[in-house]
């Protein structure tokens, strides 16, 4: 072989491996970096703040790390999870696996054990809202879903209420949470009445007049006792579980009220009782062939419960 082919094979295979060597390059995780990167990408003005997070390994894409960025203005807040390789490739959007629920990050974290609710124990589809008294859009549909909900769907719907109080915008928001609770342990099925009764009267409630005018509700309830209900209240001696309810929401993310999950599927605008019938109806079509969501999804969990019967204690759906 001549020495000008050798040359040419040993040139050739130095830019490989210089390619290689490239191409192969670690990228040095750099929250500033990113940040830059991100503001750019989605045009964000100089009065939106960014915060990048810290990162941890995607578990549902090898080689990829989890970072979600925050993106603050104000009060508002949103946050947006991006996977980056070791090389620093940034993919944006959801991760599926066509063996699971599509929904399935956010079913695993809708915990419904002692929460109001409506329908039949093991319902096709679940429905759990998250939800704030006084939030005017929270009253149109809480009164949608109580005039449609059952009266269609008597025995294929279960619906779940979850207290999300937005303290910062709506000063007796958490008040009526709180006493919602209070109703709640005393008599679970009054829960729905006080529900009612509040978004009925929310344009006439404020911060020092709640607890009248749930007395005034509470009078002429035989399940309910209002002295109880008032000391409840008085003591908020529910808050820790409206706190919890909060945390919940949280840790999903929830960004404004009403935020709504169909069987895992989050809405986080007001839908139209056609719109959410059409929806009810394509799940339930689906469960027929997939059974991975609703209560009857067979992937119950009881969970021992210190003080409670194990017969009577609440099932967990995930």
């Amino acid at each position: 072989m001549s020495r000008s082919l050798f040359a040419t094979i040993a040139a050739v295979l130095m830019l490989v491996a210089a390619s290689t060597a490239q191409s192969e390059k670690k990228w040095v995780f750099n929250k500033g970096e990113i940040e830059t990167y991100v503001r750019h990408l989605w045009v964000l003005p100089t009065v939106m703040g960014v915060t990048v997070g810290d990162p941890k390994p995607a578990a549902d894409l090898p080689g990829f790390q989890e970072v979600v960025v925050k993106i603050t203005q104000g009060q508002a807040s949103q946050d947006v999870t991006i996977y980056i390789s070791k090389e620093g490739k940034i993919l944006q959007g959801n991760i599926y696996d066509i063996n699971l629920n599509p929904f399935k990050k956010d079913l695993d974290r809708l915990k419904t054990q002692f929460q109001p609710s409506l329908g039949t124990p093991g319902a096709t589809v679940v429905l759990v809202v998250f939800s704030d008294f006084q939030c005017p859009h929270c009253k149109a549909e809480a009164q949608m879903l109580r005039q449609n909900l059952i009266a269609n769907y008597p025995t294929q719907v279960r619906l779940y209420f979850i207290d999300f109080p937005i303290e910062q915008l709506h000063p007796w928001a958490k008040a009526g949470a709180i006493g919602g609770r209070c109703v709640f342990r005393q008599d679970p099925g009054s829960f729905w009445e006080y529900h009612d009764w509040v978004f009925g009267h929310q344009e006439s409630i404020t911060p020092e007049n709640l607890k009248e005018i749930v007395s005034i509700w509470a009078k002429d309830r035989k399940d309910i006792d209002s002295l109880q209900l008032g000391q409840c209240m008085d003591t908020k001696a529910t808050e820790k579980e409206v706190d919890a309810e909060m945390e919940e929401g949280r840790a999903l993310q929830i960004e404004g009220t009403p935020t709504l999950f169909i069987n895992g599927r989050r809405v986080q605008n007001s839908m139209t009782w056609p719109d959410l019938k059409a929806t009810i109806d394509n799940e339930i079509e689906y469960q027929k062939v997939a059974k991975n969501a609703g209560e009857d999804c067979g992937c119950d969990l009881q969970l021992s419960v210190p003080g409670l019967p194990k017969t009577g204690a609440p099932v967990v759906k995930k």
